[in-house]
Formats: C-alpha cells, structure tokens, sequence
C-alpha cells in the first residue's frame, strides 16, 4: 500500500487552520494510518463531504487501496465515484413500481431511462445511466431510496434538472419513476 499516495488525497482535504470540529484533515488521515487504521482511515477518506471534490486520480487511488486491503465494497464505491467525476452524477430519489423482484444497488445495473429525450422520429428516446442505491444493497418493489446515476453519455443528461420526473425502463411499461434532486455533470 502507497502511504504517500493516501496523503496526498488526504492534503487536498481542509487545511487545519480552517477546519471546524467536523471537517476531516491530513493530520487525522495521517494518526490513522501512523497507527495502522488503514481501512478507518480509507472509509473516512471515500465519504468526505469538504467544499473540494476529489479529483479522479484520488479515487483511483483509493480504488486501489481498498483492492489491496481486500475490500470489496469501498473498491467499488471508490469506482463508482471515479465513474461520477468522469461522467458526472444524478441524486434522485427512486421509486421502484411494477417489477416482480428487487434491483441491485450497488452499481451492476446499467438500466435506460426517459429523462425527456426524443429520437428522430419524434418517438421518445431512452438514455443509458448506471444505478447505485445509497445505504441499501437492494430495493424492493414498492420501495423507495436515494439513487445515484451516473450517465453513460453525459451530452445526453444536460437538460436535466432537480425537480424533474424521469422513469427507468426495462421494456415497456416502466418499472420505477425517480424525481431529480441534485445534479452534477462535467464541465467540458
């Protein structure tokens, strides 16, 4: 494991002269791991929430990381949130409706939605976005979560707006309707 390289994540966080009691810093990243908290240390560096994103390299990193310490599901977080610096990222919070099983939330599916697009003839066109489910692995019909997306194809999203209805499909009729809470594609 590269102790300079989850430094070097860990400097990108708040300096200390302007933490609050909540912010993470590099002195804390760097206690942890002074004391073999590798894995406390990379949890708390896959969830910080400071002004300054990451950036893909950090995630990267971290990637690799939580693949050395074996960690399956922080390696694929840190993937995830790789894919969302790339391509950017849709919060909508999601209501799974007629399907006869639970969805997989961790990132698998890569389901196509009605986010308003049309096809040359007119005919509604649907947009490919992976789906991650904040703090449940699957989603049961009927139920509801946080859903993350990161669009196959960003161009695609740019029209898309918090407050706007958007439905996933897996054929004809859909099976989940989310509502756009935030989102945050790439600048060019």
């Amino acid at each position: 494991m590269d102790v300079i390289k989850l430094l070097e994540t860990a400097a990108l966080l708040t300096p200390e002269e302007t933490a609050t009691g909540n912010d993470l810093t590099g002195r804390d990243v760097w206690e942890l791991l002074a004391h073999d908290e590798w894995e406390t240390a990379l949890t708390l560096l896959e969830d910080v929430r400071n002004a300054r994103p990451l950036p893909l390299t950090s995630w990267e990193q971290l990637a690799d990381a939580a693949q050395q310490l074996h960690l399956e599901r922080s390696t694929a977080w840190c993937h995830w949130r790789a894919a969302e610096t790339r391509n950017g990222m849709i919060r909508a919070d999601l209501t799974l409706g007629a399907r006869t099983t639970p969805i997989p939330g961790h990132g698998v599916l890569r389901p196509v939605w009605d986010i308003g697009n049309l096809s040359p003839t007119g005919d509604p066109a649907v947009n490919i976005a992976a789906l991650w489910l904040e703090n449940t692995r699957f989603l049961e019909p009927g139920d509801r979560a946080t859903a993350r997306l990161v669009p196959l194809t960003p161009t695609q999203w740019q029209h898309v707006r918090p407050g706007q209805r958007i439905t996933l499909h897996e054929g004809r009729p859909a099976i989940a309707t989310a509502v756009v809470t935030e989102v945050h594609l790439p600048t060019a």
